[in-house]
């Protein structure tokens, strides 16, 4: 059990058997009676974003929240199919929990997944990541505008935008969370 002492940005906790993550708190004392806590919390199996006041010293339930190695093995229709590197079972994950991380994994990359109850909520991936360019049109010479991008597929089927002097083959950085070119990779 959790007691709202326990309370900061990111604590997983369970309240009315569903899981919830704190976005943001803030303390308050109203004219007369105790200490309150005013919370916005999403919840994990929806991501909708709710209000919720509680008491201070309230207490509060811990999801059966862990965190576990997987490997992304394939997609299959709408379902991400991952594989536990420690019991190798299998799990699927339907792509609208992945939110957007599918754009991102080949065959064979490692991800961390957070599960509940045994089953996969959602996907970690690392802030940035590398990967080949497959499709971009060449640049114009003497195109050297500043901030000038171009769109460019990576293998994963991703489209991005790229600077001009980005060609077919090249390996390149991207941040996972803005889907922004940050950079090139010497290969």
């Amino acid at each position: 059990m959790y007691s709202t002492t326990d309370f900061k940005r990111g604590l997983k906790i369970l309240l009315d058997g569903t899981p919830y993550e704190i976005v943001e708190f803030q303390h308050f004392k109203p004219g007369k009676g105790g200490a309150m806590i005013r919370t916005k919390l999403r919840n994990l199996l929806t991501g909708r974003v709710v209000d919720n006041t509680f008491r201070s010293g309230e207490k509060v339930g811990r999801p059966d929240i862990e965190h576990s190695a997987m490997q992304y093995l394939y997609m299959e229709g709408d379902n991400l199919v991952l594989m536990d590197l420690s019991s190798y079972e299998q799990h699927y994950m339907s792509t609208e929990k992945s939110a957007g991380a599918e754009n991102f994994l080949k065959d064979g990359q490692e991800v961390k997944v957070m599960l509940y109850n045994g089953d996969p909520l959602s996907l970690e991936l690392p802030a940035a990541l590398i990967f080949e360019v497959t499709h971009t049109e060449p640049g114009a010479k003497g195109d050297t505008v500043s901030n000038v991008t171009k769109p460019a597929t990576i293998e994963t089927g991703l489209e991005v935008n790229v600077p001009l002097f980005i060609n077919i083959g090249d390996k390149i950085k991207i941040d996972t969370r803005t889907r922004e070119y940050l950079g090139r990779e010497n290969s």
